[in-house]
């Protein structure tokens, strides 16, 4: 898939500008598929800020969805995609460089957050990505625009129980509108108190857990970077639940 195949062609005037900013920090992502032959890599370059805001860096959990959706490129090719909690965007600049139609959207309340959406996208050569501002458990008009999906992507939404029901109404919104769609999500388990199963039940949602070793994610480091680091990381598919 020739789309698949990129690993030099990035953002050269980007990349300059951030090397020349002391307040950002360049990382570079190489992921792998060895079982093709020949094999085939992606390489993404993620600017990330010097900033306290959560939103500004690659966490653990990125890295993971990005690797799962990495090994389903063929399957996201031609799709529509949306990032929710998007940040640095990697699992979205993966996704729109393997072909799919892409969307991102981070808090309407921190405009910078919306900018490092839009920082990736132009250091990784893409163009006309639409970056929306969503808070939690609100339904902007631009949400309503939206065309059709077939994927919606979110790492570590669930950071903060306080939000964990202002996400999941936000995710329900999503998924009856797009009754076909799957969430593919990425959790990092803090507490052995903090859970969504009962949450999920209250929404009619169902939910699968996807082993890390089917897709290549139960390492310490993936797609030749230090992360995800030995912090256990959960891998689901939320839909929303039928009949």
């Amino acid at each position: 898939m020739e789309l698949c195949k990129f690993t030099g062609k990035l953002n050269f005037k980007m990349q300059q500008s951030i090397a020349e900013d002391p307040n950002f920090v360049r990382k570079v992502f190489t992921f792998e598929d060895k079982k093709k032959n020949p094999g085939e890599t992606l390489t993404v370059s993620i600017p990330e800020v010097l900033d306290p805001q959560y939103g500004m860096y690659v966490w653990p959990c990125a890295v993971v969805l990005a690797q799962f959706v990495w090994k389903h490129r063929e399957e996201l090719s031609g799709k529509t995609v949306l990032e929710i909690g998007a940040g640095v965007s990697l699992p979205g600049v993966v996704a729109a460089r393997c072909g799919a139609r892409l969307f991102l959207s981070d808090s309407s309340e921190k405009p910078s957050c919306l900018q490092n959406c839009r920082r990736s996208c132009e250091a990784n050569g893409l163009s006309g990505v639409e970056v929306l501002g969503l808070s939690w458990g609100e339904v902007p008009p631009d949400l309503l625009l939206l065309p059709e999906l077939e994927v919606i992507l979110g790492s570590d939404v669930f950071y903060d129980p306080e939000d964990f029901e202002d996400v999941l109404v936000t995710i329900v919104f999503l998924l009856r509108k797009n009754p076909r769609a799957r969430f593919w999500t990425t959790y990092q388990v803090r507490s052995a108190d903090w859970s969504i199963e009962v949450l999920l039940r209250r929404w009619e949602l169902d939910c699968i857990q996807v082993p890390l070793d089917q897709f290549d994610a139960d390492k310490p480091e993936l797609a030749a970077s230090s992360l995800p680091g030995r912090h256990t990381i959960q891998m689901m598919i939320i839909t929303k639940k039928h009949g």
